[in-house]
């Protein structure tokens, strides 16, 4: 490993930037919706599960791939840190577990007591997603940017990506990519195959622009 590039891991603060915006706006989004309003329940519903799903995917394959790795090759510095990642994996699964079971109960029905306990339950996730955020950011990343590969980081990257519906990848990555700064944009998607970085920042730009238009009635 001593030869091999270490790992990028600008597009970490990236997907962090995203879930700490979209899982804080989700408790204002299902309030807003009306009572027996099932169409724009929908609308956020469907939002709301596109996160989930890509936060889920996130945290798993940072537990098949980083963990155990820094774990091996980082020791009694990496023990601590990873017990903590760890450990706050599971209490926000749990949290998305809810929220997965919150949205399917009032996806169909718009039921405001249904809505006031979904709405709970996000913002108790976004709590604790922005403690879990920094703990990582402060304590992991170094780590991560010492012990893990490039290549090992790219892996793991692709299988956070693997059980994505492609055709929803542009507006993950524009949900990604808005807040980010430009150049970090523009070199994570040159690494990308050519048939990829060609169009995936015009694609993601114009996936989230529709999509917040949909989702919170601006303009992005």
């Amino acid at each position: 490993m001593s030869n091999e590039p270490l790992a990028d891991v600008r597009d970490m603060y990236m997907a962090h930037t995203m879930f700490r915006r979209e899982i804080g706006n989700a408790p204002a989004l299902v309030r807003g919706v009306a009572p027996g309003d099932v169409d724009r329940a929908v609308i956020v519903a469907d939002h709301l599960a596109i996160v989930d799903n890509s936060l889920h995917h996130h945290h798993t394959a940072e537990d098949r791939h980083l963990w155990p790795r820094l774990a091996e090759r980082a020791g009694a510095e990496a023990e601590p840190v990873v017990q903590v990642m760890e450990a706050q994996h599971g209490a926000i699964d749990k949290l998305l577990d809810e929220l997965r079971t919150g949205l399917a109960d009032w996806r169909g029905t718009a039921d405001p007591v249904l809505g006031a306990s979904l709405a709970d339950t996000a913002a108790e996730l976004h709590e604790r997603l922005v403690e879990h955020l920094a703990t990582e950011e402060d304590r992991a990343l170094p780590l991560i940017e010492r012990h893990i590969t490039a290549a090992e980081w790219a892996g793991m990257i692709a299988d956070g990506a693997g059980d994505v519906d492609p055709s929803q990848i542009p507006l993950i990555f524009g949900m990604m990519a808005h807040d980010a700064d430009p150049d970090t944009v523009r070199d994570i998607i040159a690494q990308m195959p050519p048939e990829v970085s060609g169009v995936l920042g015009d694609l993601a730009a114009q996936a989230y622009a529709d999509h917040v238009r949909k989702v919170y009635g601006v303009s992005a």
